[in-house]
């Protein structure tokens, strides 16, 4: 996949733009850049980048580990605070919950993020973990389930595909879908169906299914489980995907729940019970 500077944007003039290239650089899924490797996938000349990043470590918004840097903690806790994911990811997670232990599947929420799918929770146990995916992380949307039941619902997919086609389609295995025209008849039929079967086109041996959260009419995110091949079903696991998601959406309508004490320790039973992670 290209760099957040190449795929999106042109070098801006500004020192806020450039900071902004800089953070931008770990969406690929890196958690570790040298200052070569940062310059290179910004576009920030490498003296720029240097001071810049000198700066956001001081900010808490980069940390440095010898000659690495990584995002810094302060990201994470200005992210819990933006209204829309959090009333999401407040309503979701009990439920996400629920959805792991009927399933055992690995269980995802994400929403999308220009070509990307970016996921706002995530709810597995050691033995699916998968290193695939981890919060706040993203993937091509093409590539994915949610992505790609996105995609097909949204008003805007259509451009939004159009806009992948002309940088080229990314591939993660040699089973994800590169053929634009190709890509364009499985998102005729995930609108048709109202779901996304997606095999092996992220992780070999791996398969998702994802259905849509909708809120005001129109879709908001999208929430999958992921599991071996042999283990997805649709028949077995599209029921359960969908009163979670229907779930989801009645809770977002009446707003995120008080975080109470009694919500705290369920949360922290619930995760150390299923293995909440970032993996």
């Amino acid at each position: 996949m290209g760099s957040y500077a190449v795929e999106d944007v042109t070098l801006p003039n500004s020192v806020l733009g450039k900071a902004q290239l800089l953070l931008a650089a770990f969406e690929s899924g890196a958690v570790r850049l040298r200052l070569s490797e940062l310059s290179r996938r910004s576009g920030v000349p490498k003296a720029t980048a240097y001071r810049l990043a000198q700066e956001l470590v001081q900010w808490g918004l980069l940390d440095r580990h010898d000659e690495t840097y990584e995002l810094g903690i302060r990201l994470f806790h200005l992210g819990q605070r933006v209204p829309a994911s959090a009333v999401l990811r407040a309503v979701a997670r009990p439920l996400l919950t629920d959805l792991f232990t009927r399933t055992r599947a690995a269980v995802h929420l994400a929403v999308l993020d220009g070509s990307h799918v970016l996921f706002l929770e995530k709810i597995a146990g050691e033995a699916n973990v998968l290193t695939h995916s981890h919060i706040g992380g993203r993937l091509p949307a093409s590539c994915t389930a949610t992505g790609r039941v996105m995609l097909a619902l949204a008003p805007d997919g259509p451009e939004r595909v159009e806009e992948l086609a002309l940088g080229g389609l990314p591939s993660l295995t040699s089973r994800s879908v590169t053929d634009p025209v190709v890509l364009a008849r499985q998102l005729a039929a995930v609108a048709r169906q109202g779901y996304a079967l997606e095999v092996e086109g992220v992780r070999p041996g791996y398969a998702s299914l994802a259905v849509p959260v909708t809120a005001g009419g129109q879709v908001r995110a999208a929430v999958s489980v992921t599991a071996p091949v042999a283990q997805v079903s649709v028949e077995r696991l599209l029921p359960a995907l969908r009163a979670a998601a229907e779930s989801i959406e009645r809770g977002v309508e009446r707003g995120a729940p008080r975080d109470t004490g009694h919500g705290k320790r369920m949360a922290k039973a619930a995760r150390s019970r299923v293995g909440h992670t970032a993996g």
